[in-house]
């Protein structure tokens, strides 16, 4: 029964143009389930390989880091993401959303440069030139870093606290804040960096 059911599934993929590889796994409710998408942590069997051609995913992948190497200060970027141990499509994302990339820039309320990294914040992650890009992205990374640590690698609750403060995301039960510029932050940074990613608007992250 279980050969008959995956080769129905096998001749739906292949009814399927798509130039990718299918993938066929167990659900939890012991369905079968169809995918071209390898998740760590589940076991799949391949059922469909992609073709050698290139196919429009492969060359849409491989876009994706050029448009982020295009970006202003991508080498800086690079760096302090591989510093840091963070995707460079989430520093781009907060570098859009706080400075728009003008690296003089500063706030009413005291922050500077790319990161908009504010006074205290700049002493603690050991920046002394906020408008230097290097030392500010550097410092900014970190900060970020030390957010995803924090909020156990939340994504979503991080950068809330990178806009809105660690405790005002803590003191709240850990969620983001209902300040009205916060609950527009957040949306913009994470719709930046999934489309740096090359995910959907309401992937997974």
């Amino acid at each position: 029964m279980r050969t008959m059911t995956i080769g129905m599934l096998l001749l739906a993929a292949l009814a399927n143009p798509a130039q990718a590889d299918i993938y066929v796994s167990v659900s939890a409710s012991g369905g079968y389930v169809l995918s071209n998408v390898h998740r760590p942590g589940k076991h799949y069997d391949r059922v469909v390989a992609e073709p050698a051609g290139p196919g429009l995913a492969a060359v849409a992948a491989s876009s994706r880091p050029q448009m982020i190497a295009d970006l202003p200060y991508a080498d800086m970027v690079a760096a302090a993401a591989s510093a840091n141990d963070l995707p460079q499509a989430l520093l781009h994302a907060v570098i859009k959303a706080e400075s728009n990339y003008r690296p003089r820039v500063r706030s009413a309320k005291g922050a500077g440069g790319l990161m908009q990294l504010m006074p205290g914040t700049a002493r603690d992650m050991g920046v002394r030139d906020v408008l230097d890009p290097a030392a500010n992205i550097q410092g900014g990374a970190r900060y970020l870093k030390h957010l995803m640590k924090l909020f156990d690698n939340d994504i979503k609750l991080a950068v809330a606290a990178y806009n809105a403060g660690p405790d005002a995301v803590i003191s709240r039960g850990r969620i983001v804040p209902p300040f009205a510029e916060t609950r527009r932050y957040v949306p913009t940074v994470l719709r930046q960096y999934r489309r740096l990613q090359g995910l959907a608007d309401d992937a997974p992250l």
